[in-house]
């Protein structure tokens, strides 16, 4: 499988750049979740990333180049979407 390194930006993962699996399109993940183990052996904290564009600066290229930005709220959005599904209300 093909992997692509990966920078993070923002929350304990900031100034990391992580080799991350691409898809069959090419492409990373749409979010990213890193397990860390709690101290006392209670269950780990997931800590949430999402997929967003990296800044192209000069020089545009033709493959997309992404980054992963930390999302402090979590997994408020996770699941599938289906059109027979309800919206959730607050």
């Amino acid at each position: 499988m093909k992997s692509e390194e990966t920078p993070f930006v923002g929350g304990p993962l900031d100034g990391r750049v992580l080799p991350i699996l691409l898809g069959p399109t090419g492409h990373p993940p749409k979010t990213y979740r890193v397990p860390v183990p709690d101290d006392a052996g209670g269950p780990p904290t997931i800590l949430v990333y999402r997929r967003v564009p990296a800044p192209t600066g000069k020089r545009h290229t033709l493959t997309p180049r992404w980054q992963y930005e930390y999302a402090p709220e979590g997994d408020k959005d996770g699941g599938l979407k289906w059109p027979w599904s309800k919206p959730n209300k607050p």
